[in-house]
Protein backbone atom coordinates (compact mmCIF):
# COMPACT_ATOMS: atom_id res chain seq x y z
CA UNK A 1 0.00 0.00 0.00
CA UNK A 2 1.24 3.67 -0.99
CA UNK A 3 2.43 5.72 1.86
CA UNK A 4 -0.24 8.48 2.48
CA UNK A 5 1.48 10.99 4.64
CA UNK A 6 5.11 12.59 4.75
CA UNK A 7 8.64 12.11 6.11
CA UNK A 8 9.94 15.16 7.78
CA UNK A 9 13.39 15.97 9.16
CA UNK A 10 14.21 18.13 11.97
CA UNK A 11 17.24 19.43 13.31
CA UNK A 12 17.26 20.78 16.47
CA UNK A 13 20.04 23.08 15.83
CA UNK A 14 22.71 24.87 18.75
CA UNK A 15 22.07 21.88 21.58
CA UNK A 16 22.54 24.67 24.36
CA UNK A 17 19.89 27.10 22.50
CA UNK A 18 16.34 27.52 22.37
CA UNK A 19 16.18 24.65 19.84
CA UNK A 20 15.76 21.82 21.59
CA UNK A 21 12.74 23.62 23.32
CA UNK A 22 11.12 24.17 20.00
CA UNK A 23 11.19 20.47 18.95
CA UNK A 24 9.98 19.34 21.89
CA UNK A 25 6.85 21.93 20.98
CA UNK A 26 6.78 20.51 17.54
CA UNK A 27 7.04 17.19 18.20
CA UNK A 28 3.65 17.35 21.07
CA UNK A 29 1.53 19.15 18.13
CA UNK A 30 2.38 15.93 15.21
CA UNK A 31 -0.38 14.04 13.96
CA UNK A 32 0.03 14.66 10.26
CA UNK A 33 3.48 13.42 9.22
CA UNK A 34 6.12 11.26 10.50
CA UNK A 35 8.79 13.81 12.37
CA UNK A 36 12.01 12.36 12.46
CA UNK A 37 14.45 14.34 15.26
CA UNK A 38 18.09 14.10 14.00
CA UNK A 39 19.74 15.09 17.47
CA UNK A 40 20.47 13.52 20.44
CA UNK A 41 17.99 11.84 22.75
CA UNK A 42 20.00 12.53 26.08
CA UNK A 43 19.83 16.41 25.31
CA UNK A 44 15.96 16.10 24.35
CA UNK A 45 15.03 14.02 27.35
CA UNK A 46 17.15 15.96 29.56
CA UNK A 47 15.16 19.92 28.02
CA UNK A 48 11.58 18.01 28.50
CA UNK A 49 12.62 17.43 32.33
CA UNK A 50 13.60 20.78 32.82
CA UNK A 51 10.82 22.37 30.98
CA UNK A 52 8.10 19.79 33.18
CA UNK A 53 7.06 18.39 29.25
CA UNK A 54 6.80 14.95 28.58
CA UNK A 55 8.89 13.49 25.67
CA UNK A 56 8.48 10.56 23.97
CA UNK A 57 9.62 9.23 20.36
CA UNK A 58 10.67 5.76 19.01
CA UNK A 59 13.91 5.16 17.17
CA UNK A 60 14.14 5.54 13.58
CA UNK A 61 15.25 2.98 11.39
CA UNK A 62 13.92 3.19 7.80
CA UNK A 63 11.09 4.56 5.96
CA UNK A 64 9.06 1.18 5.13
CA UNK A 65 8.70 1.58 8.93
CA UNK A 66 7.08 4.61 9.99
CA UNK A 67 3.77 5.56 10.74
CA UNK A 68 2.49 9.17 11.88
CA UNK A 69 4.22 10.45 14.99
CA UNK A 70 7.20 11.26 16.38
CA UNK A 71 11.03 9.26 15.72
CA UNK A 72 14.45 10.02 16.60
CA UNK A 73 17.67 9.58 14.35
CA UNK A 74 20.38 9.80 16.92
CA UNK A 75 23.19 11.81 16.46
CA UNK A 76 25.35 12.07 19.59
CA UNK A 77 26.61 14.56 21.55
CA UNK A 78 30.12 14.85 22.57
CA UNK A 79 30.10 16.75 26.24
CA UNK A 80 26.88 17.60 28.25
CA UNK A 81 24.77 20.20 27.58
CA UNK A 82 23.95 22.97 29.76
CA UNK A 83 20.58 25.21 28.83
CA UNK A 84 22.01 28.71 27.77
CA UNK A 85 26.12 28.10 27.71
CA UNK A 86 27.82 27.20 24.21
CA UNK A 87 30.39 24.65 23.90
CA UNK A 88 32.74 24.25 21.10
CA UNK A 89 33.12 21.01 21.84
CA UNK A 90 29.69 20.13 20.25
CA UNK A 91 30.03 22.10 17.77
CA UNK A 92 30.65 19.23 15.11
CA UNK A 93 27.47 17.35 16.68
CA UNK A 94 25.49 20.38 15.03
CA UNK A 95 26.71 20.13 11.80
CA UNK A 96 26.85 16.26 12.14
CA UNK A 97 23.23 16.45 12.31
CA UNK A 98 22.52 19.10 9.23
CA UNK A 99 24.71 16.00 7.08
CA UNK A 100 22.60 13.27 8.42
CA UNK A 101 19.83 15.01 7.52
CA UNK A 102 20.50 16.34 4.30
CA UNK A 103 21.79 13.05 3.17
CA UNK A 104 18.77 11.64 4.47
CA UNK A 105 16.51 14.06 2.31
CA UNK A 106 19.19 13.46 -1.08
CA UNK A 107 18.59 9.87 -0.50
CA UNK A 108 14.83 9.97 -0.46
CA UNK A 109 14.99 8.57 3.39
CA UNK A 110 13.02 11.97 4.20
CA UNK A 111 10.54 13.92 1.88
CA UNK A 112 11.97 17.36 3.50
CA UNK A 113 13.92 19.11 6.15
CA UNK A 114 13.48 21.42 8.78
CA UNK A 115 16.05 23.01 10.71
CA UNK A 116 16.47 24.59 13.89
CA UNK A 117 18.78 27.85 14.76
CA UNK A 118 22.52 27.45 14.89
CA UNK A 119 25.19 29.68 16.05
CA UNK A 120 27.60 30.16 13.39
CA UNK A 121 29.99 31.54 15.78
CA UNK A 122 30.84 28.78 17.70
CA UNK A 123 30.90 26.28 14.39
CA UNK A 124 33.72 28.55 13.11
CA UNK A 125 35.32 28.80 16.64
CA UNK A 126 35.48 25.25 16.32
CA UNK A 127 37.68 25.46 13.24
CA UNK A 128 34.60 24.59 11.05
CA UNK A 129 34.19 26.31 8.28
CA UNK A 130 30.28 27.35 8.15
CA UNK A 131 28.72 29.83 6.31
CA UNK A 132 24.89 29.15 7.13
CA UNK A 133 22.82 26.51 6.09
CA UNK A 134 21.92 27.75 2.58
CA UNK A 135 25.85 27.52 1.80
CA UNK A 136 26.11 24.13 3.80
CA UNK A 137 22.84 22.61 2.11
CA UNK A 138 24.20 23.81 -1.65
CA UNK A 139 27.65 22.27 -0.91
CA UNK A 140 26.20 19.36 0.25
CA UNK A 141 23.78 18.94 -2.37
CA UNK A 142 26.29 20.08 -5.38
CA UNK A 143 23.98 23.02 -6.68
CA UNK A 144 26.01 25.72 -7.71
CA UNK A 145 22.97 28.51 -6.95
CA UNK A 146 21.13 28.19 -3.97
CA UNK A 147 18.54 30.99 -3.47
CA UNK A 148 17.87 32.31 0.13
CA UNK A 149 14.13 33.41 0.25
CA UNK A 150 12.53 34.65 3.25
CA UNK A 151 8.36 34.59 3.74
CA UNK A 152 5.82 34.99 6.30
CA UNK A 153 2.02 34.42 5.01
CA UNK A 154 1.90 37.07 2.65
CA UNK A 155 5.04 38.66 1.90
CA UNK A 156 8.46 36.80 0.14
CA UNK A 157 11.68 38.12 0.07
CA UNK A 158 14.39 36.25 -2.30
CA UNK A 159 18.21 37.36 -1.85
CA UNK A 160 20.73 37.82 -4.84
CA UNK A 161 23.70 37.99 -2.31
CA UNK A 162 23.84 36.27 1.76
CA UNK A 163 26.27 36.20 4.05
CA UNK A 164 28.41 38.81 2.58
CA UNK A 165 30.39 41.79 4.39
CA UNK A 166 28.77 45.21 3.02
CA UNK A 167 31.97 45.84 1.70
CA UNK A 168 32.00 42.92 -1.07
CA UNK A 169 28.68 42.79 -2.05
CA UNK A 170 28.99 45.10 -5.26
CA UNK A 171 31.70 43.19 -6.92
CA UNK A 172 29.52 39.72 -6.13
CA UNK A 173 26.39 41.31 -8.27
CA UNK A 174 27.27 40.55 -11.88
CA UNK A 175 24.87 39.58 -14.71
CA UNK A 176 25.37 35.77 -14.41
CA UNK A 177 24.82 35.48 -10.56
CA UNK A 178 21.52 37.45 -11.00
CA UNK A 179 20.59 35.53 -13.81
CA UNK A 180 20.62 32.24 -11.40
CA UNK A 181 18.84 33.66 -8.81
CA UNK A 182 15.93 34.83 -11.05
CA UNK A 183 15.91 31.34 -12.78
CA UNK A 184 15.68 29.09 -9.49
CA UNK A 185 13.22 31.88 -7.97
CA UNK A 186 11.19 32.05 -10.73
CA UNK A 187 11.26 28.37 -11.47
CA UNK A 188 10.68 27.13 -7.70
CA UNK A 189 7.52 30.21 -7.04
CA UNK A 190 5.94 27.89 -9.87
CA UNK A 191 7.07 24.27 -9.23
CA UNK A 192 6.74 24.65 -4.87
CA UNK A 193 4.18 27.24 -4.92
CA UNK A 194 2.01 26.65 -7.54
CA UNK A 195 1.80 29.98 -8.86
CA UNK A 196 2.03 30.03 -13.02
CA UNK A 197 3.14 33.19 -14.07
CA UNK A 198 5.54 34.98 -10.90
CA UNK A 199 5.27 38.26 -10.60
CA UNK A 200 8.92 39.40 -9.38
CA UNK A 201 9.96 43.09 -8.89
CA UNK A 202 13.59 43.58 -8.08
CA UNK A 203 15.30 46.16 -5.51
CA UNK A 204 18.34 48.48 -7.43
CA UNK A 205 21.53 47.97 -4.94
CA UNK A 206 22.73 51.71 -4.33
CA UNK A 207 20.29 54.10 -2.87
CA UNK A 208 17.26 55.64 -5.31
CA UNK A 209 18.18 52.95 -7.42
CA UNK A 210 21.26 54.36 -8.74
CA UNK A 211 19.94 57.80 -8.94
CA UNK A 212 20.30 57.52 -13.01
CA UNK A 213 24.20 56.76 -12.23
CA UNK A 214 24.88 59.80 -10.13
CA UNK A 215 24.37 57.64 -7.00
CA UNK A 216 26.96 54.10 -8.78
CA UNK A 217 26.15 52.10 -12.04
CA UNK A 218 25.12 48.93 -11.17
CA UNK A 219 21.50 48.93 -11.82
CA UNK A 220 22.47 50.53 -15.24
CA UNK A 221 25.33 48.17 -16.27
CA UNK A 222 24.02 45.19 -14.51
CA UNK A 223 20.77 45.24 -12.71
CA UNK A 224 18.77 46.72 -15.72
CA UNK A 225 19.87 44.60 -18.72
CA UNK A 226 19.56 41.28 -16.87
CA UNK A 227 15.55 42.36 -16.08
CA UNK A 228 15.09 43.24 -19.74
CA UNK A 229 16.02 39.89 -20.69
CA UNK A 230 14.35 38.15 -18.65
CA UNK A 231 11.25 40.68 -19.58
CA UNK A 232 11.34 39.72 -23.21
CA UNK A 233 11.40 36.40 -22.75
CA UNK A 234 7.68 36.86 -21.09
CA UNK A 235 8.54 37.12 -17.53
CA UNK A 236 6.29 39.49 -15.47
CA UNK A 237 9.67 40.99 -13.90
CA UNK A 238 10.21 44.71 -13.16
CA UNK A 239 13.39 46.74 -11.55
CA UNK A 240 15.55 47.94 -10.38
CA UNK A 241 13.93 49.87 -8.04
CA UNK A 242 13.93 51.48 -4.87
CA UNK A 243 14.56 49.09 -1.72
CA UNK A 244 12.43 52.17 0.18
CA UNK A 245 9.84 52.38 -2.34
CA UNK A 246 9.61 48.47 -3.09
CA UNK A 247 8.36 47.01 0.01
CA UNK A 248 4.73 49.50 -0.29
CA UNK A 249 1.42 48.23 -0.23
CA UNK A 250 0.24 49.11 -3.17
CA UNK A 251 3.55 47.66 -5.19
CA UNK A 252 3.52 44.46 -3.00
CA UNK A 253 -0.12 43.60 -4.00
CA UNK A 254 1.28 43.21 -7.62
CA UNK A 255 4.34 41.19 -7.20
CA UNK A 256 4.94 37.84 -5.80
CA UNK A 257 7.80 37.99 -4.44
CA UNK A 258 10.80 40.77 -3.81
CA UNK A 259 14.53 40.38 -5.06
CA UNK A 260 16.77 42.22 -2.51
CA UNK A 261 20.45 42.08 -3.63
CA UNK A 262 21.78 41.69 -0.14
CA UNK A 263 21.04 40.36 3.30
CA UNK A 264 19.88 43.43 4.97
CA UNK A 265 18.24 44.61 2.13
CA UNK A 266 15.75 42.29 2.27
CA UNK A 267 15.06 40.19 6.20
CA UNK A 268 14.95 43.75 8.11
CA UNK A 269 11.93 44.10 5.76
CA UNK A 270 10.89 40.73 6.62
CA UNK A 271 11.07 40.54 10.58
CA UNK A 272 9.21 44.22 10.67
CA UNK A 273 6.46 42.78 8.59
CA UNK A 274 5.94 39.66 10.65
CA UNK A 275 8.66 38.17 12.85
CA UNK A 276 6.88 35.79 14.87
CA UNK A 277 5.85 34.05 11.53
CA UNK A 278 8.79 34.54 9.29
CA UNK A 279 10.85 31.52 7.78
CA UNK A 280 13.71 30.99 6.01
CA UNK A 281 13.12 28.73 2.44
CA UNK A 282 16.32 27.47 0.65
CA UNK A 283 15.33 27.19 -3.15
CA UNK A 284 17.31 25.43 -5.89
CA UNK A 285 18.03 22.30 -3.76
CA UNK A 286 16.95 18.93 -4.59
CA UNK A 287 14.93 18.60 -2.01
CA UNK A 288 12.81 21.21 0.12
CA UNK A 289 14.32 22.60 3.09
CA UNK A 290 12.49 25.34 5.35
CA UNK A 291 13.73 26.94 8.69
CA UNK A 292 12.77 29.43 11.62
CA UNK A 293 14.11 33.22 10.64
CA UNK A 294 15.38 33.37 14.42
CA UNK A 295 18.93 32.88 16.86
CA UNK A 296 19.32 30.58 19.01
CA UNK A 297 18.43 32.47 21.74
CA UNK A 298 20.39 31.61 24.44
CA UNK A 299 19.09 34.04 27.35
CA UNK A 300 15.65 31.81 27.77
CA UNK A 301 17.14 28.19 26.27
CA UNK A 302 15.34 25.99 28.91
CA UNK A 303 13.26 28.30 30.59
CA UNK A 304 9.66 27.86 28.79
CA UNK A 305 9.75 31.14 27.35
CA UNK A 306 10.13 29.87 23.37
CA UNK A 307 7.96 30.46 20.82
CA UNK A 308 7.59 27.88 19.01
CA UNK A 309 5.25 29.93 15.88
CA UNK A 310 8.53 30.21 13.37
CA UNK A 311 9.13 26.66 13.67
CA UNK A 312 5.63 25.58 13.33
CA UNK A 313 5.10 27.93 9.95
CA UNK A 314 8.07 26.42 8.68
CA UNK A 315 7.20 22.95 9.53
CA UNK A 316 3.42 23.90 7.87
CA UNK A 317 5.44 25.48 4.46
CA UNK A 318 7.50 22.24 3.75
CA UNK A 319 4.19 20.33 4.43
CA UNK A 320 2.60 22.71 1.56
CA UNK A 321 5.52 22.32 -0.89
CA UNK A 322 5.68 19.06 -0.92
CA UNK A 323 2.07 18.19 -1.32
CA UNK A 324 0.63 17.53 -4.46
Amino acid sequence: MAQTFPIIALTPGEPAGIGPDLALTIASEIKRCALVLIGDADVLTQRAASLRTSFSFKPWLNRDMATPGVYLAQVPCAAPVVPGRLNVANAPYVVRSLERAADGCLSGEFDALVTGPVHKGIINDAGIAFTGHTEFFAERARVEQPVMMLATRDLRVALATTHLPVSEISRHITPALLERVIDVLHRDLQKHFRIATPRIVVCGLNPHAGEGGHLGREEIDIIEPVIKRFAARGMAISGPVPADTAFTPSRLAQCDAVLAMYHDQGLPVIKHHDFAHAINITLGLPFVRTSVDHGTALEIAGKGEADASSLRAALDTALSMISK
